[in-house]
């Protein structure tokens, strides 16, 4: 080891784990395999999100336990997960097991059945269930609703996906006036003025609120009212930090300043949002969508709205 290498994980980059020499040497000289930098990272689940097949073998081959879970899921369901069948399979080949139940419900095996790899882990051992009629209808749906809608271009937006309502009942939750094509033409996104002015469209299984130049389609105050007796997915895409989510439910907040499309799972979230965060990876808007139960056939709701109201005057952030 060079005399600015430590023994030790705290100071190794995100594709520092692809790099077996460096992973190595750290190891040779005392880098504990069990334990990283963070209480919420293992080496071994850094490498199999990230790194290459190689090192996650190297790993694999020192640590205690290679099923040890952190937060909740193996080195093994990392893998799957991010997408990396060549780190799956060296951890299944160092003994990792794919169908160990964890997080919801879906263990690793079972969690593949979703993704690019269906046949990861076969042959399909007895015992364990495979994917639900709603589960494969969903996994169709998002193959076609990320096509569909296309990876989201520039930022700065907002929107907020409302199941089972329409656009005009959402204009009346509002309280929203008409806006006539001169006015809208008029508008200046740079202008403070123009935060009171929302796009509504009717889309199949309900409605979209959006905003081309600003936050103000996911406020509180306007995801509040839309979500009564029902529920609202919404997003800002924020220059400055990244897509900014937040759910609604009959008016209550129940998930607050999360990453759409980053892939950020809980153990503790449900069955069905674990299957949309993986389904939706790298796809905020059209999580957004599927989690309201939205079913556009294009991008054009959010990019071109159907209609525009003046929102009036109110605190939109309580």
């Amino acid at each position: 080891m060079t005399a600015n290498e430590t023994a030790g994980w705290s100071d190794l980059g995100w594709h520092s784990w692809e790099d077996l020499a460096l992973v190595r040497a750290r190891l040779d000289a005392g880098a504990d395999p069990n334990h990283g930098a963070y209480a919420f990272e293992r080496p071994l689940h850094a490498a199999a999100e990230r790194g290459s097949p190689e090192v996650v073998a190297e790993l694999a081959g020192r640590v205690d336990d290679v099923d040890a879970e952190c937060e909740g899921r193996t080195a093994l369901w990392e893998a799957v997960f991010n997408d990396r069948p060549e780190n799956a399979r060296a951890l299944v080949a160092a003994g990792a097991d794919p169908w160990r139940p964890m997080m919801g419900g879906w263990s690793p095996g079972r969690l593949s059945l979703a993704g690019p790899t269906p046949g990861l882990f076969f042959p399909f051992p007895p015992g364990h269930a495979g994917l639900t009629e709603a589960e494969t209808a969903a996994v169709a749906e998002a193959d076609r609703l990320s096509g569909a809608l296309g990876g989201i271009e520039g930022d700065g937006f907002s929107l907020a996906c409302v199941r089972g309502i329409t656009a005009a009942e959402a204009v009346v939750r509002l309280a929203g006036e008409p806006v006539d094509e001169e006015e809208l033409e008029e508008i200046d996104p740079f202008d403070d003025e123009a935060m009171e002015f929302i796009g509504l469209t009717d889309v199949p299984g309900g409605c979209v609120v959006s905003q081309q130049w600003g936050y103000m389609a996911s406020a509180p105050g306007v995801m509040k009212a839309l979500s009564a007796g029902t529920v609202a997915y919404g997003m800002y895409a924020n220059p400055k930090s990244g897509n900014q989510g937040r759910v609604y439910r009959d008016g209550e907040i129940v998930a607050w300043d999360t990453h759409p499309g980053g892939g950020d799972v809980s153990s503790d979230d449900s069955a069905e949002e674990i299957l949309l965060k993986y389904l939706y990876v790298g796809h905020a808007e059209a999580y957004c969508f599927a989690g309201a139960g939205l079913r556009p056939t294009d991008a054009r709701a959010s990019a071109e709205p159907d209609t525009h109201v003046r929102l009036p005057d109110g605190d939109y952030w309580h």
